[in-house]
């Protein structure tokens, strides 16, 4: 339990952190990436397989690459459902997705 307590906090730590490199990714306080966090997971878990089902063709002829605009689709999402999270545009939804993945990665594999 104290395991996900603290993979939440690290995850919330990343988003506020990526709003702070990435301009037009706006996040109010640290209980609002919290949230965030929270948002991010259930699109993930629901919304995500089902995009990935429909684009498989093109995420193949892409190479893999079209999963990143997935991932910038769900952050904007995110953005849609959490009140005191924007993203402007989808090319702040794009390389504030990339640096999510980066991070998350980091974090997996400690």
């Amino acid at each position: 339990m104290l395991n996900i307590v603290l993979r939440w906090f690290i995850y919330a730590l990343i988003v506020v952190f990526v709003s702070w490199i990435i301009p037009g990714i706006e996040v109010d306080n640290f209980l609002t990436a919290m949230f965030v966090c929270v948002i991010l997971a259930f699109v993930n878990a629901f919304i995500k397989p089902i995009l990935q089902m429909i684009t498989f063709p093109i995420t193949i002829l892409t190479m893999g690459l079209f999963s990143l605009v997935i991932n910038a689709l769900m952050l904007m999402l995110a953005s849609y459902f959490t009140p005191g999270f924007e993203v402007e545009g989808f090319i702040s939804a794009f390389f504030g997705a990339l640096l999510l993945s980066i991070f998350s990665i980091g974090v997996n594999r400690i």
